[in-house]
């Protein structure tokens, strides 16, 4: 279950709410100037709360010692994500080849598991995040889909670099699979979350019991073999770096040449193993040096003639599911990329 917040940042998370209900005009006050770039304007709640938090001491977690940076990681996603009530949670473990990793269950409505199951994996670059920061998320969407949603606590990188996270996300898949005979199941996640969910919808495209029904991909990372557009664009200031981007891939892969694995970089796939995917709704961001690599995923998944919906929430940037407690933005742009799961799972 969710930890106690220290003081620091229940006065924080109040502080952040405060300023998110302010009037647009006292908001572009904090922001300062419009920033526009490649065409788009940053929303202003967002630049608000950005200024915030690029001002905060230490904000770079890449300079810490790794538990330290893995307990800012989820400390921010408390501070930034939103209250959502939901009618159970339970934490529990799953059985992988490995032993076993945890997991939690967030259910809204009596009949959450016969609705649909969605196995989240929470972002952080295969190296950070966790189920606490991967909460705010998972209740949003149980709150708002009635479906079932279990988060997964894959391993992570460096401790165990590829493929160990990817092989707990395919066995989770595969223990749902077992476990909910003939439910309908998701996957979804958030950056490096949403790799796992594309790559475990690729790995288990030809099992006897098939890939999974839906695959919903927040900004995901499908290229670490080479930098897209977008980093030249928004690689500094806008939250996820290209050095945040880079410390993630040395830590998360064994090799350097790792990265021309599909199962790394699913944009590199072949379009035989594309061909028979399950549909997705692939969501990005405007302002984001994933930007680009989530767009041309998207495209390459609809010429491989894969159902795809596409989502660009032009003003905000990087883990807009992880800042639903700041203004409405983020809300809205996470609604309506549970409505496509919704309908998704339903079909």
């Amino acid at each position: 279950m969710p930890s106690p917040q220290p003081l620091s940042e229940r006065l924080m998370r109040g502080a952040i709410r405060t300023l998110g209900s302010m009037p647009h005009w006292v908001q572009r006050i904090i922001a300062g100037k419009p920033v526009e770039v490649d065409g788009q304007q940053l929303a202003t709640e967002v630049q608000m709360a950005l200024r915030i938090l690029n001002r905060l001491p230490g904000n770079d977690f890449t300079q810490l010692p790794l538990a330290e940076a893995r307990a800012q990681i989820d400390a921010e996603a408390r501070i930034f994500g939103g209250t959502h009530d939901v009618a159970e949670v339970t934490d529990f473990v799953i059985p992988t080849r490995a032993g076993t990793v945890g997991a939690r269950r967030y259910a809204n409505t009596p009949d959450a598991r016969g609705r649909g199951t969605v196995l989240y994996f929470h972002g952080g670059g295969w190296v950070v995040g966790s189920l606490e920061s991967a909460d705010s998320a998972c209740r949003f969407i149980a709150a708002e889909s009635g479906l079932e949603v279990i988060a997964v606590d894959y391993r992570l990188a460096p401790e165990h670099p590829f493929p160990a996270g990817l092989e707990d996300a395919i066995d989770a898949y595969r223990w749902a699979r077992a476990e909910r005979p003939g439910a309908r199941i998701a996957v979804a996640g958030d950056s490096a979350g949403g790799n796992l969910s594309a790559t475990v919808s690729i790995a288990t495209r030809d099992d006897a019991t098939g890939p999974p029904d839906f695959q919903l991909l927040f900004f995901p990372v499908t290229d670490l073999s080479t930098k897209h557009r977008s980093y030249e664009l928004f690689g500094e200031g806008y939250f996820l770096t290209e050095a945040h981007m880079d410390w993630y891939r040395d830590h998360y892969l064994p090799t350097a040449d790792a990265a021309l694995d599909p199962l790394v970089s699913p944009l590199l796939a072949e379009d035989a193993a594309l061909t028979g995917l399950p549909p997705a709704h692939v969501a990005v961001s405007g302002f984001d040096v994933l930007r680009d690599e989530g767009l041309a995923y998207a495209e390459r998944l609809r010429v491989a003639g894969v159902p795809v919906t596409l989502q660009l929430v032009e003003g905000h940037i990087h883990a807009f599911v992880n800042a639903t407690g700041v203004g409405k933005l983020s809300s809205r742009a996470l609604a309506e990329s549970v409505s496509y799961l919704g309908r998704g799972l339903s079909s």
